[in-house]
């Protein structure tokens, strides 16, 4: 028999292809769906719990600059009542008060420091231990009271050797405070000196526990999801949470920049994915039903495409917008070097690099009045609140400098401005600000918790921080009192100002560039022939090479003017107006030939130039001889035409000004010229001269300076 032949069905192979070519597709992008699908969740997950970490931190670093600055004004009163134990229990009392938290303050001291006083209050004697604490366990309730003794022996705690390591607020780690919180708590401990410098005591401010495991309402982004946090040893402040064997978790950190601690948040994986999961379930399934399948993973795609294609977008639009703003931040900054030409005697340059595309530097400066008024200032915090803070900030310098004189004035209005409820976010501005008078030289200056500018003088002396009161912070306390201070800048000298993201710059490996390496700079760069330009362009370099490549941690500024010595243009000559003539000679004596050179400047009588010139070289001789003896200074040399009142007859009147000890040529004796050359006394023959050539001699001491005024009549 004939075995029957196998009839094959017209199409079936071809269709079997396209039903395995099209399953093939259809696994295909099923596949790259889920993986797209499952990266996009990671990534969403990992935004999300950045951004909960990120308010976690601002909440956290908001109440412990709150406990710092709170430390530090108990210790600026507690160095102010060093040696007054009353004063310092209200002080604690006073502090405490004012936080928002219920928490301890207390001031420990060293052992045996009041030992033997006793108090005003219960006329008790104070003992070898000496800790005033207040405490606030509820909104009206405030508990002070003496802790220190024998059996609390605070010396013996971490937070207390913390203040004889390190200069200023330091936190410890966790332990449980049985005498002032009576719970777990994390401490903020603040040095005292005493009138020498001496460390005397040390402020503690407790941070309780509990507020921190309160943070876990920001932090539970997911079910089942727990965090962490660790200080900056390892040491668990907040502990982990207890993990399953096998189950896979995603975590999450961030850096809390206030205290160097650490915040984790861990999510298991099957938590995250659940949805994931789910949808590959549900293709799965609709696989096995069959091509329409394919249609439902096209649309689906097709439409998640689209959302990463709009978030894509949105990505764009933010980063522009961010560009643009920092364009508009960089405009609001000087950015014409040299900035005023019709000012030779004065060279600055400045430099603002944010470490985002917006940050919190300022700087700015103006003339008014023939003084320089310039600021340099440092916004906590970074991005764009720093950077509309910075604005306000420079718009309130420019409002202000334009009517106060008083640099004092100036600061204690910028910060009543920023203080109080406009203030919500409890930011606070560092700032320097001072007036330069740019003919003799004086500074006055005012610093609000900034770094103090370093003196670069043009003499062999080497470069010093300028000795600056610090103050507190602009927006911290309105009404604060600020004080004025005033420094001498000679011709020659400069000034270099900058913010902490210059000596806190850190490498790969996490050194900070430091003041030694900048005062090092600042010293190669101290020669008056360098320009401010120069020396900030070494600084960068310095700090880029120090750097290496690794990421700005912190906005970065830098501001310098120098007073330039007009000696060393091509032209000494400055001609004011038609009939005004000056001339600024540094105080040596091999500056005064060129006082030929503007006499001849001056339009007066052939005959008078050389007798006049004779009259001036004494003059300023006697002024560099005695009224600078063995000091650096500058002589203003002035001349003016004018009409004599009564006989209406033209004169040049000649002004001598120098800031020097008093020093009264015309009080000198007169010279005997009668007597032979052996009889006659040294001394007297100047100051003849100069009556013989001159018509009149004036002297008079004004504002602390000595004004010295020739006068010659044309017409005699």
């Amino acid at each position: 028999m004939k075995k029957k032949e196998k009839r094959k069905i017209p199409g079936v192979g071809k269709g079997l292809w396209i039903l395995i070519v099209a399953a093939v597709v259809l696994e295909g992008t099923a596949c790259v769906q889920y993986f797209t699908a499952r990266t996009s969740i990671r990534k969403e997950a990992e935004k999300l719990a950045k951004t909960e970490l990120l308010r976690a931190e601002l909440e956290i670093e908001k109440h412990t600059i709150e406990m710092e600055t709170a430390a530090k004004a108990l210790a600026m009163m507690a160095e102010k009542y060093v040696d007054c134990p009353d004063s310092i229990f209200s002080a604690t009392r006073s502090v405490v008060a004012i936080l928002n938290e219920n928490t301890s303050i207390a001031v420990a001291y060293v052992p045996g420091y009041f030992e033997g006083k006793r108090t005003k209050g219960k006329g008790e004697r104070i003992g070898r231990f000496f800790e005033p604490c207040s405490s606030r366990f509820s909104e009206d309730s405030i508990y002070t009271r003496q802790i220190g003794s024998a059996e609390h022996d605070y010396t013996l705690m971490e937070w207390y050797q913390n203040g004889f390591i390190h200069d200023s607020c330091w936190w410890c780690e966790p332990y449980l405070d049985d005498s002032g919180s009576k719970t777990f708590v994390v401490s903020c401990s603040c040095p005292v000196h005493d009138r020498k410098g001496q460390v005397v005591a040390v402020v503690c401010v407790d941070l309780s526990l509990d507020y921190l495991q309160s943070m876990s309402e920001y932090l539970r982004v997911y079910p089942e999801s727990f965090y962490s946090i660790t200080s900056s040893t390892g040491e668990q402040i907040v502990p982990i949470g207890d993990t399953l064997p096998g189950r896979k978790y995603q975590s999450f950190d961030e850096e809390i920049d206030a205290t160097g601690w650490h915040i984790e948040i861990i999510i298991p994986d099957d938590v995250i994915y659940a949805d994931l999961r789910q949808v590959g379930l549900m293709i799965f399934i609709m696989m096995i039903i069959g091509l329409a399948v394919l249609v439902f993973i096209t649309t689906r795609a097709a439409r998640n495409l689209i959302e990463l294609m709009n978030l894509s977008h949105d990505q764009e639009r933010m980063d522009s917008e961010l560009t643009i703003a920092r364009n508009i931040q960089m405009a609001m900054l000087p950015t014409r070097f040299p900035p005023f030409p019709d000012y030779p005697n004065l060279s600055a340059f400045g430099v603002v690099i944010p470490a985002r595309e917006v940050g919190g530097d300022l700087f700015d400066f103006h003339i008014r009045d023939n003084r320089l008024f310039f600021c340099i200032g440092d916004v906590s915090g970074k991005g764009v609140p720093a950077s509309l803070v910075m604005a306000m900030t420079r718009s309130l310098f420019r409002s202000f400098s334009a009517y106060l004189d008083n640099p004092a004035q100036i600061v204690s209005q910028i910060n009543d401005s920023l203080s109080g409820e406009g203030n919500k976010q409890d930011m606070f501005v560092t700032l320097f600000l001072g007036i330069l008078d740019l003919s003799s030289g004086e500074l006055h200056f005012c610093n609000a918790g900034h770094n103090a500018p370093i003196h670069v003088p043009s003499s062999p002396v080497p470069c010093t921080i300028l000795d600056c009161l610090a103050n507190l912070p602009l927006g911290v306390l309105a009404g604060f009192e600020y004080q004025e201070q005033s420094a001498q800048l000679e011709v020659g000298d400069a000034l270099f100002l900058y913010t902490d993201g210059l000596t806190e710059a850190e490498n790969g490996t996490h050194q900070l560039f430091g003041e030694q390496r900048m005062m090092s700079i600042v010293e190669s760069q101290k020669s008056k022939e360098k320009s401010p330009q120069e020396l900030i362009e070494a600084m960068q370099q310095a700090v880029a090479a120090f750097v290496n490549g690794a990421e700005q941690s912190d906005d970065l500024t830098m501001f310098a003017i120098r007073l330039i010595n007009l000696s060393t243009l091509n032209s000494q000559l400055s001609t004011l107006k038609n009939n005004h003539f000056s001339l600024v000679m540094r105080n040596d004596i091999q500056q005064i030939p060129t006082l030929a050179e503007w006499i001849d400047s001056i339009e007066m009588p052939e005959e008078l130039n050389m007798p006049i010139n004779l009259a001036l070289e004494e003059a300023v001789s006697n002024v560099m001889l005695y009224a600078y003896p063995g000091t650096n200074g500058q002589v203003l040399v002035e001349c003016e035409k004018s009409q004599e009142p009564t006989t209406n007859s033209q004169q040049l009147i000649f002004t001598i000004t120098d800031s020097g000890i008093p020093f009264d040529p015309t009080q000198q004796k007169e010279a005997d010229i009668t007597l032979s050359v052996e009889e006659r006394q040294i001394g007297g023959l100047g100051i003849h001269l100069v009556r013989q050539i001159m018509d009149d001699i004036r002297y008079e001491r004004k504002d602390n300076k000595n004004i010295l005024t020739l006068v010659k009549s044309l017409n005699c």
